[in-house]
This record gives C-alpha cells, sequence and structure tokens, in this order.
C-alpha cells in the first residue's frame, strides 16, 4: 500500500481539500493507499478544515469535518512514501526539514496534471468562495492523474 502526504502551510485549506479528494477518488478506482494531510506551519493545529473548503467540498459529496489539522513530523518523511506539496514555498519548507536520503519522496502536487498549466494550488484562504471551489478544480484534476501514475497508465 502507497502512503501520501498532502502538505500546505496551515493545514486547512489545501492539503485536506487534497487528502479528501484522493480519498475518493482511489476508493472509486480500487487502488489501496494510506492518505493524510499536514501543514509546515502549526497555527490551526487540531482545528478542522476552513468552513469555507467543508462547504465546497460538501457541494462535491465529499465530507471533511473528521479531518484535524496537524504539523508535519520528521517521522512523515520515513512513513510517506509520497509528499506532495502545495506550492513552491511549502515545497522549500519541506526540503529544511526533511533527511537528505528521503527528499526524492518530495514534489509538488500540480507535476502530475502539467497540462493545466499551473505549478501551484494557490491558498484560497484569504480569497472568497470562488477560491476554494478552483482548488477543488484543480485537486481533482491532479488526483486524478496522479492515480494513472500509481496504476501505471499514461496520462493524456
Amino acid at each position: 500500500m502507497r502512503r501520501i502526504l498532502f502538505v500546505c502551510m496551515g493545514n486547512i485549506c489545501r492539503s485536506p481539500t487534497a487528502e479528501a479528494v484522493f480519498r475518493r477518488a482511489a476508493e472509486t478506482r480500487g487502488v489501496a493507499v494510506e492518505v493524510d494531510s499536514a501543514g509546515t506551519h502549526g497555527y490551526h493545529v487540531g482545528e478542522p478544515p476552513d468552513p469555507r473548503a467543508q462547504k465546497a467540498a460538501a457541494q462535491r459529496g465529499l465530507e471533511m469535518a473528521d479531518i484535524r489539522a496537524r504539523r508535519v513530523t520528521v517521522e512523515d518523511f520515513q512513513r510517506f512514501d509520497l509528499i506532495l506539496a502545495m506550492d513552491e514555498d511549502n515545497l522549500t519548507e519541506l526540503e529544511a526539514l526533511c533527511p537528505e536520503d528521503q527528499r526524492h519522496k518530495l514534489r509538488l502536487f500540480l507535476e502530475f496534471a502539467p497540462h493545466l498549466g499551473v505549478r501551484e494550488v494557490p491558498d484560497p484562504y484569504y480569497g472568497g468562495q470562488r477560491g476554494f471551489e478552483y482548488v477543488l478544480d484543480l485537486v481533482e484534476e491532479a488526483s486524478e492523474r496522479l492515480l494513472d501514475e500509481l496504476q501505471g497508465r499514461r496520462s493524456a
């Protein structure tokens, strides 16, 4: 079973969204994976996802209320097979924390969907509801392409 960790800054918007979306997409395809999310900063440890993220997810049939924010730990670099940052800043934070022999596990999540023409999942925290919808759009597409890769399929 593959273990995948999604990472953003506070673990209340982008990474829990990716966790919920990817978990459902993997279940739909019958792919056995362990999925989690975390933040590079501890601002929101123990909190549920942002209500706007939960609302956007619920409109697409996703439940995120049981997810709680946590901070990335050193143990995560050993435990997970793939650690996917939502943006360059968080990738840089992960690289600073990650043991040298585990750095091959670090990537930007949207590397799996280059056809989208964006490299980073933007932080919707300071914007309106549409930003959360856009995050879902990006995360849904990248999740499908990541699953293609895990299943040995080529992306179109």
